[in-house]
């Protein structure tokens, strides 16, 4: 536990330090322990995610005939969800969201979450969705992590 202290901080007011103060909650930037508290966190809203699909109120996506649906996929700090375009489930991913939020104290940044439609989804059903997720609404997802998200080429060619 050599490696574990108590940390004080100081802030500056008008250029002058404050008085030491001890934090009430949470980890440092850049502490240790940090990415583990992400994954517990993240195997909960992950847990969260496969029992809404097990009781069968959101639906993923299957890749190919046979193969299981998937209903979200993780990677470092980003959370990809797929469902069924209509407004039961996306309440059912606002409530996850929210249930999730209140269990772990972090908060999903809306303004930074992008929601994406297959093309023959109706415009009506694309703004009642979009009501529900308060998301920015976008036709693709154009790179991530530096790679295009759209590989391969039309079905059409």
């Amino acid at each position: 536990m050599n490696c574990v202290k108590n940390v004080m901080f100081s802030i500056l007011i008008n250029g002058k330090p404050s008085q030491n103060f001890k934090p009430q909650r949470g980890l440092r930037q850049g502490d240790p322990l940090s990415p583990y508290l992400f994954i517990l966190c993240a195997n909960v809203f992950s847990g969260l995610l496969t029992k809404a699909q097990n009781e069968r109120s959101i639906h993923g996506v299957k890749v190919a005939h046979g193969a299981p649906e998937v209903s979200h996929l993780l990677f470092a700090d980003d959370s990809l969800l797929f469902c069924s375009a209509t407004v039961h489930e996306a309440t059912v991913i606002k409530h996850i969201i929210l249930e999730y939020q209140e269990a772990s104290g972090q908060l999903v940044n809306m303004d930074k979450s992008e929601i994406v439609f297959s093309r023959h989804v109706p415009h009506q059903t694309k703004d009642d969705i979009s009501h529900t997720l308060p998301m920015k609404r976008v036709d693709h997802f154009s790179k991530y992590l530096g790679m295009p998200t759209h590989v391969g080429r039309s079905k059409r060619q």
